[in-house]
């Protein structure tokens, strides 16, 4: 039931807002349809507690500098960017352009500032995240990024991609590695939902400066070694590391 109940919530406010921010896109300027992304993205947040019975629980806002970052987060399900975008005023966010044949998404997408770029990688996907994320930098906005590309159910992880080492180079912004257990609540598109408190932790940022294979071993252990304390510690269950899975 609780599964049922979200499922009308999540349509109805995805639907709703949708459409708000698509009238809001007529509206010059970024603001209005940022306002309205940012008050979709927190009533999910709410309909997830209310509905779903997932409380979401954030940890280590102390170690996010007083300047723009760039969030490198686990990514477990479709809430990972809810949970996310709705606790940061102005997050500029990767996505990959499989969400653009959704109709209009394409112009709300450009609104947002999002960088988009295309799903199956490439010398031109590199060229996009380059010149969009730059544009982000330049307005000194924090940037959200999955550094695996995809949604991994709880206790795998994908080969981390070098996108997030060179946007941390080239615009000499601190990383800060997000890790979480939501997968043990909303594991990737799947229509079950499961009660109980999901952790969103921030951990000390990496700074800029290393060389791409220890900033990725080190992004990687960092994320994949604390998400899985987090669902250890949401389980019960012995500690247990994150397998690699294929690309």
């Amino acid at each position: 039931m609780r599964s049922f109940m979200f499922a009308i919530a999540y349509w109805f406010l995805s639907i709703f807002y949708s459409l708000m921010a698509l009238i809001l896109t007529l509206i010059p300027g970024r603001k209005p349809v940022k306002w309205i992304i940012q008050r979709y993205t927190r009533r999910m947040i709410q309909a997830m507690h209310i509905f779903a019975g997932i409380k979401l629980e954030l940890r280590g806002r102390e170690n996010i500098p007083d300047v723009p970052v760039i969030f490198a987060c686990k990514h477990h399900s479709w809430g990972d960017g809810f949970c996310i975008y709705s606790q940061f005023d102005d997050l500029a966010f990767v996505t990959g352009d499989h969400l653009e044949k959704y109709p209009m998404m394409s112009t709300l997408l450009s609104k947002l500032g999002a960088i988009v770029v295309n799903n199956c990688g490439g010398i031109e996907a590199r060229k996009n995240l380059a010149s969009r994320s730059a544009d982000a930098a330049k307005d000194g906005r924090s940037i959200l990024i999955y550094p695996e590309g995809h949604l991994n159910s709880p206790g795998t992880y994908r080969r981390y991609r070098s996108g997030v080492w060179h946007m941390a180079n080239n615009f000499n912004m601190p990383v800060v590695p997000v890790a979480t257990n939501l997968g043990l609540f909303w594991q990737e598109t799947r229509y079950k939902k499961k009660s109980g408190t999901a952790v969103l932790e921030f951990m000390e940022p990496i700074a800029p400066g290393m060389s791409k294979d220890e900033f990725l071993n080190t992004l990687r252990d960092r994320i994949e070694q604390r998400s899985q304390e987090l669902i250890s510690e949401a389980t019960g269950q012995p500690f247990q590391p994150s397998v690699l899975v294929n690309d």
